[in-house]
């Protein structure tokens, strides 16, 4: 390791520590260092051309589907969103209910957080600035949803197999992708949805 490259790790790792014991979920940190020695830290990796190491990686929370939850606890945010985007409020609640079982602190393996598991991308296209705050989780995921359903003319299983694993793969399979994961998830989803109907 270069002297200076050690220099600037000292000074940084003490932002980044105290960065990761602020929030309860921190992103993931990536440096590279550019052709003049200078280290660049970055939680989204964007540079092309460039190699990222990963530093520090977010602390993930995981959530147990077996623990009973209170299923009403956001029927007064889910009820404003349902008539907000002309979103029924049981298919709400269907996806909150398989997406993290009503944990509002919920992160996936794959970096996705809150009731309705926005990915990181997502939230930030939708706007949502903090994905583990119930109402602007359930606002973004919503409204998202309701784009899905348009886009695929109102089809619910094409909606709910994008919203699990992307628009781009529905399109691309012409329907329901052929991931178990995700054709289990369109199943739960409307399950719930009859239950809570």
């Amino acid at each position: 390791m270069m002297y200076r490259e050690l220099i600037l790790l000292l000074v940084f790792a003490p932002w980044a520590m105290n960065l990761a014991l602020a929030s309860p979920a921190v992103a993931d940190i990536y440096k590279y260092v550019d052709q003049e020695g200078i280290i660049h830290l970055t939680n989204v990796p964007t540079e092309s051309g460039v190699s990222y190491t990963l530093v520090m990686r977010e602390k993930r929370v995981l959530f147990d589907r077996k623990i009973g939850t209170d299923i009403s606890k956001y029927d007064h945010l889910i009820a404003k969103a349902s008539q907000k985007y002309n979103v029924e409020s049981a298919l709400i609640k269907a996806v909150i209910k398989a997406e993290s079982n009503f944990n509002h602190m919920a992160v996936s393996r794959k970096g996705a957080k809150g009731l309705m598991q926005l990915m990181p991308a997502t939230a930030s296209s939708l706007r949502v600035h903090d994905s583990f705050h119930p109402e602007n989780n359930i606002e973004g995921g919503v409204r998202y949803l309701r784009y899905l359903i348009k886009y695929f003319n109102g089809n619910l299983p094409f909606a709910l197999a994008a919203y699990n694993a992307g628009e781009n793969a529905v399109i691309r399979y012409g329907g329901i992708p052929p991931y178990r994961e995700t054709q289990n998830y369109v199943n739960t989803v409307l399950s719930y949805l009859d239950r809570y109907r």
